[in-house]
């Protein structure tokens, strides 16, 4: 992945991408296509507990049509042949400005996922962030990857988030994204439907489920079977975890309704790196996250997957924004347009996460498929930034937008 795009064809001239398209995705244009080839690849519960949300999805629809309803403002004849999108985080230097969110599961949905995600993310030139709830060691994945962000679920017990957090340190992760809006899991009857949960279990449709979908069976399941034995929740604990057809698995994620910001000042002092806090929609907690010294904050509702009440990300960030001093800034949930990740750097964001797509394209093409992924992401921030006159993301600002969508302009309130 080049570090900045140029024109290839004359100006007007619409292409597809056709360099390294993998053939299962070579009918695949844009984020919002993948979830259609994962749906056709992944048997029904592991697809719905993927691109699944609680119950009656309405925050997860209010992630896309918030976006949609942004309005931005094209420039003309600004003469830049080449756009440079790279973007600071932390003092790394990505490509992009965008990256990938950790997401549960993920090598139940794509064959050894969690390294696909990160040597993916890492050929590409932007982060993965690890999820806790993975069935890959943190210490495989910062290895083989390389990922050295990792995302914490962590208990309310001083001494089970000391040792988490010494094994994180030892593992050589640099960035702690510490998950904060899961007290309880999130109401996600899809999957009630399916069958599908932790402890997973085997049954009649489970396993016609499986079987009706014989590229994943072969290709994701048995495999994993053969090379590496039962998946186990690597990293729920300092210790290995339960396998995923253990009757114990609940028992192990337990804690974390006690989890408080005393346990958050606690992991600040422990951990060495830059922490991050995921999962902020209300200012005042991020002002709490800035008072104890965190580095950033994610922007989150947790793509619709927790409180379906809840106000979109996008609509909360500038509210954030205002409040919170030197730390970073960052969103995730419903980005799947280059266009929504513009708009998030033009309302204050300084960085963009994007979940669901890059695993879909992993469970589909490997690898190749989210280096596909990001490619196609890229080619949109390109074109949409030579149509908005930016020759580099530092030209970037709220002028972009229809001046009812600045902040400056409205009531962070009502943003």
């Amino acid at each position: 992945m080049s570090q900045a795009a140029s024109d290839r064809v004359d100006p007007g001239v619409e292409t597809r991408p056709t360099a390294k398209v993998p053939r299962r995705l070579r009918n695949v244009f844009n984020l919002e296509e993948m979830e259609g080839a994962a749906r056709r690849h992944l048997p029904r519960g592991v697809f719905g507990y993927v691109a699944g949300a609680s119950d009656g999805w309405t925050a997860f629809g209010l992630n896309r049509t918030d976006f949609g309803e942004i309005r931005m403002i094209p420039r003309a004849l600004a003469g830049h042949a080449i756009r440079d999108q790279r973007r600071t985080l932390f003092g790394t230097r990505y490509n992009h400005p965008f990256g990938i969110s950790p997401m549960g599961l993920s090598a139940l949905a794509a064959y050894d996922g969690d390294v696909a995600l990160a040597r993916g993310a890492a050929a590409c030139g932007i982060p993965a962030v690890m999820s806790a709830t993975s069935l890959t060691s943190l210490e495989r994945v910062a290895r083989e990857g390389p990922s050295r962000w990792y995302q914490a679920y962590l208990p309310g017990d001083d001494e089970r988030i000391i040792a988490m957090v010494e094994r994180i340190t030892a593992a050589g992760y640099e960035t702690l994204v510490m998950t904060a809006d899961v007290p309880v899991a999130g109401n996600r009857e899809d999957s009630k439907r399916d069958k599908f949960g932790a402890p997973l279990k085997p049954s009649l449709d489970v396993a016609l489920q499986g079987i009706t979908r014989p590229a994943w069976l072969w290709e994701t399941m048995l495999r994993t079977l053969r090379t590496h034995g039962m998946p186990h929740f690597e990293n729920s604990d300092v210790k290995r975890g339960p396998p995923i057809i253990a009757r114990d698995v609940v028992r192990s994620f337990a804690g974390r309704a006690t989890l408080s910001w005393r346990h958050a000042e606690l992991v600040r002092q422990r951990f060495g790196g830059k922490l991050v806090i995921k999962g902020l929609i209300a200012p005042e907690d991020a002002a709490r996250a800035r008072d104890l010294g965190a580095d950033g904050v994610v922007v989150s509702n947790h793509g619709g997957r927790q409180l379906d009440s809840s106000i979109s990300s996008i609509r909360a960030l500038p509210a954030v924004k205002a409040v919170a001093g030197d730390m970073a800034v960052m969103i995730d949930s419903g980005v799947r347009r280059g266009s929504d990740v513009l708009k998030a750097l033009a309302l204050g964001a300084d960085f963009v996460f994007v979940g669901r797509p890059f695993l879909f394209a992993a469970a589909v093409a490997g690898v190749p498929g989210v280096e596909y992924a990001a490619k196609l992401l890229a080619e949109e921030i390109d074109r949409d930034m030579a149509m908005l006159g930016l020759g580099s993301l530092d030209e970037l600002t709220e002028a972009v937008l229809a001046e009812e969508w600045r902040p400056s302009r409205r009531s962070i309130a009502t943003v």
